[in-house]
């Protein structure tokens, strides 16, 4: 009997050479294809979003804001960006992991880097969920890249 001919019980082969087995494997295949294609242009319309909201910003928090989205690509490249309540984030699964909120938006003293209870920070029974950002020197920059990688750990 042919390989391509039935081979076990409803198995048998189809006019195309597949069986129905194989043709489902490929439909299957076929979504999954679809989803990711789907994903992918999600993840490039959310970090347009982003950048559109960080152009908004003035000088300097959208100076901060840049090299943020920069760091947060750089070592959490699984986090996807968009936006949330208006401002920068990066999540993992539709989920937000961390976000940057602007002082301007919210007429506050300095703009802060913050993660939501997504994020690996984890530490004891007490630990920082946001940070407090004025500038971005080489040892925030850093610090920065340390926590989103534990973030998303």
């Amino acid at each position: 009997m042919s390989a391509t001919k039935e081979t076990k019980k409803g198995s048998k082969s189809s006019s195309n050479g597949f069986t129905k087995e194989e043709q489902a494997a490929m439909k299957e295949r076929a979504k999954e294809l679809k989803a990711e294609a789907g994903a992918k242009k999600k993840k490039v319309e959310g970090e347009g979003e982003v950048l559109a909201k960080i152009a908004e910003m003035p000088e300097l928090e959208r100076t901060i804001a840049t090299r943020l989205h920069e760091i947060i690509k750089a070592n959490a490249p699984v986090l996807s960006p968009k936006t949330w309540y208006g401002m920068p984030a990066y999540a993992l699964d539709g989920a937000v992991v961390c976000f940057y909120q602007s002082a301007a938006k919210f007429g506050s003293r300095y703009g802060t880097l913050g993660f939501s209870d997504k994020a690996n920070l984890d530490d004891g029974t007490m630990w920082p969920s946001a940070y407090a950002l004025t500038e971005l020197t080489a040892a925030a920059e850093a610090k920065i890249a340390e926590l989103v990688k534990k973030a998303v750990s």
